[in-house]
Formats: structure tokens, sequence, C-alpha cells
């Protein structure tokens, strides 16, 4: 049996406690092995640990930290395969997918924050007060507690720690308690190249991250998870006035005009939908099309949906949990709903679920107003431009949301009426480590990647100097 421990103070360590936490392979179902389940006083070490590096870390150059996040980057790029196995074992992922897609974005977001670290921007100085001169300082924020989610556990973990590191800040980082491995490992190969204690790892659950949210050392929290994870932390970090990045959930409208090619839309939109099983806060799940091509459109979609083979082309959900939320929207669905492909498990082990298209659905149907996190699309139309925006607007979230249209005038138009922090035309999900991402609403505040996820782990000082 496996046994994930914690990476505190430069070192790998057992908790304080003797509980544990069962790891499953979500392919089969079955337990291969625990982590540790950390308490206060695990908590309490890792901080302090943060603490005393972050004396040390934050007096280094910004070519110092370049060079160290380079390296990092180059030793998560020679040890792919062993990071590409442990994220498949803990998700279940398509392997291909891991190695060719998620390591190299995970290994590029580490490039660009490495480079970020040496072109931090600002007001420049100057004499703005007669007999003064002003200068602005962007100074590290401290410790900060990051909080990773299951569904891109490494990738997510990288978008995390390395704009903190970048900025001088050191971390206590907190995996999904079914996906701690990659964290830990990423910690052990990037302890060779910072200071002691820079970046720690604790396994846990939830009151090990509320345990770290409300302890006096942190300075910053940063959260990729459910808006009602997101909550919690947003009010536990309230009562100390402390800084946070949520990054959570969402529920993306893909606006279909009738002008597009079906078939080319269809097979973009599945895509979008269904990568990752469909985990994945920006999936394509929410599919809004015109009226005068829903019918063609939606057998379209049911055909290029019903293609796609679980265990070939996209894994299992995450857990046992998240299996029995996926099931239950669908078991609720309402009797206007009609489920054109789909709709039930899939295979006879593990937590796999059949791609999904539902249409016949109404705005205020629970499966179009929450997030599904599952292999499922959702397809609704639209009369005109207005409806279509006033449909994708109408529910909580605000991450993502596409447009697709040959329509240059309409694309342009309709995307600044959508109330989301991305908006795609004529594609849905790809991201690049220069450009931000994150959204509004019950989607959180704050962004990862780009240079603005960067300037979010520094805080701004003024000096002010009176001339003799």
């Amino acid at each position: 049996m496996t046994q994930v421990l914690n990476f505190v103070d430069g070192a790998e360590v057992s908790a304080a406690g003797s509980r544990t936490l069962d790891l499953v392979d979500p392919a089969t179902g079955e337990v291969f092995g625990t982590s540790v389940l950390s308490e206060q006083s695990d908590v309490d070490t890792a901080l302090a640990a943060a603490e005393r590096a972050f004396k040390v870390w934050r007096k280094s150059t910004p070519a110092q930290r370049q060079l160290a996040l380079l390296k990092i980057a180059d030793a998560v790029e020679s040890r792919a395969e062993e990071f590409t196995e442990l994220e498949i074992r803990e998700t279940g992922k398509i392997r291909a997918v891991v190695l060719e897609e998620e390591i190299p974005e995970c290994v590029s977001a580490l490039r660009f924050f490495a480079g970020a670290a040496r072109q931090l921007e600002g007001t420049a100085s100057g004499e703005y007060l007669e007999g003064h001169t002003s200068a602005i300082r962007r100074e590290p924020v401290g410790v900060c507690a990051q909080i990773a989610p299951w569904n891109y556990p490494l990738m997510m973990g990288v978008w995390k720690i390395a704009p903190a590191l970048a900025a001088g800040n050191t971390v206590v980082l907190k995996p999904a308690e079914t996906t701690p491995s990659t964290a830990v490992l990423l910690a052990k190969v990037a302890a060779e190249f910072l200071p002691q204690g820079a970046f720690n790892v604790l396994c846990g659950d939830r009151d090990t991250g509320r345990a770290l949210v409300k302890h006096p050392i942190t300075e910053l929290v940063s959260i990729t998870g459910s808006t009602r994870a997101g909550i919690d932390v947003a009010t536990v970090a309230a009562a100390d006035l402390k800084r946070t990045h949520l990054e959570l959930g969402g529920n993306a409208p893909l606006l279909v005009f009738g002008d597009v090619n079906l078939a080319e839309a269809a097979e973009g939109i599945v895509g979008a939908a269904f990568y990752n099983a469909g985990q994945d806060c920006t999936a394509g799940s929410r599919v809004l099309v015109d009226a005068a091509i829903h019918d063609e459109f939606v057998t379209e979609l049911t055909k290029v949906a019903a293609a796609r083979k679980p265990g070939a082309d996209f894994g299992p959900l995450n857990s046992e949990a998240q299996f029995g939320r996926v099931r239950g929207l669908v078991e609720r669905l309402p009797s206007h709903a009609r489920v054109e492909t789909g709709g039930a498990p899939a295979g006879d082990r593990g937590f796999f679920f059949s791609p999904t298209v539902i249409s016949g659905l109404k705005q205020d149907d629970e499966i179009v107003q929450e997030e599904v996190f599952g292999p499922v699309i959702t397809v609704q139309s639209f009369v005109d431009e207005d409806e279509a925006v006033r449909l994708a607007n109408g529910v909580p979230y605000g991450l993502a949301s596409s447009i697709w249209t040959h329509d240059l005038s309409r694309a342009t138009r309709v995307s600044g009426e959508l109330d989301f922090g991305c908006v795609w035309v004529n594609t849905h999900g790809p991201l690049v480590s220069e450009m931000p991402h994150g959204g509004f609403g019950h989607s959180g505040h704050g962004k990862d990647l780009s240079s603005y996820s960067f300037a979010e782990y520094t805080r701004v000082k003024h000096v002010m100097t009176r001339f003799a």
C-alpha cells in the first residue's frame, strides 16, 4: 500500500497524529494507499517553516528567483513520466493527455513566471509634491496558504506556487485529499533549488485547510475549488482581514448562432465539454443554440457525443462522491427534459459516466443552474441575440463562455455583453500562460496565469522622501 507523507521544511515527514485518508483509484474504485491527515500541530510546523524561509527568500533578487523557477521547470520536464504516473493513479486520466498536454503546460507556466519575476512594472518614481520625491515598492506579501483542487492536481498546484514564489513569497500548499501525490513530488523536486521551507505541502481534509486559513502567520489565501469551499475560505479569512484569491466554480455558456458550420461546431463543443470527463470549471457544458438550427444541431451534437468512449476518450469521475453527484443531477431531471444520449454510468467498475446530451431544458432547471462537473451537455434554444445573452448571464457563475459565429460584428458585440472573465470565439477552452484566467460572481475573484496573477502576490508600498 502506498503512503503519501507531508513535505515540510525541506523533508518528507509524517503527520503528528496517526489518522490517514484512503486513496482510491477512480478507474477501479479500489483503495491503493493512504495519505497522512495533517492536524493543527502540523499546520503550525509548516507555517513556521515558511515564515523562517520568507526572511531569506524575500531578499533574493529577481534573477535568483528566475533561475530557481527555471531549474524547477527543467526538473519537472525531465521527470514528466513520473509525474504522469502519479497523476493517472489518483485521477484516472488518459495518459497521453497528461503527458503531452498537462505536463508541458505546467512547465510553460513555471517558465513564464520565471520571466515575470524580472519584469515587475509600476508607477514611475518622481516628484509629485514640491520638495519631496516618491517611489513605489512592490513587495512580496508573505506566507501564502494555497489550496489546490482534484481535477488538475499538478497544474493547479503549479499555477499557485509559481507566481507566489516568483514574487518572493513562501508557500504552504494543501492538495485535495484525493490527489496529493504530485504536489508532494513537486515540492521534493523544487526543494533542491529553494531555501529550506520555502515550499511546503500538507496533506489533509477541509479541517486542515481551514486551520491554514485561520492561522495568524498566513497573509494570503488562494483556493481553486467549489463556490461553497470558496465562501468558507473567504468567511474564515475575513475574520483576520487576510487577502484572498478565489478561483471557484463555473457554468460556461456556449452561444451557437445560425451561421456556423454545424459539424465543426459540434466537434469543438463536445471536445470542450468532455475534456477531463467534464471536470473543468470552464467545461463547455451549457449549450445555447439558435432556434432556427436547434433540432439539426442537437442531432449533430448527439452523434458526435455518442461516439466518445469513456476510458478511451476521457477518464472517470474523480471520486464516488462526485460520481453520485452527477448521477443525482441526471436522475432528478424534470419531465420536459430529453436525454438524447447517455445519462447513465458506463462500465461495471470505477466511476465512469457515459457521454450525455440533454435537450428540452428550461433556464430554472437544476441541471442548468448548477455546475455539473461531469461529461454532460445541456441544450437550450434562443430566438435572438438578446435572449441568448440573457440566458447566458442567467446563472450565478461568471468564469468562462464562448460565441460560435462567423459574424465578427456579432462576436465583438456579444463578447462585451457576456458577464464572464473569459470569452472565446469559435473555440472553447484554450489557455496560455500570458493571458489571465479568472471569473466574476460566484466564480470568485482574482486571476491565475499572466502578469495579473503575479501582481496579486505582491503588495504596494509608497516611499516618500523629503529633500534636505
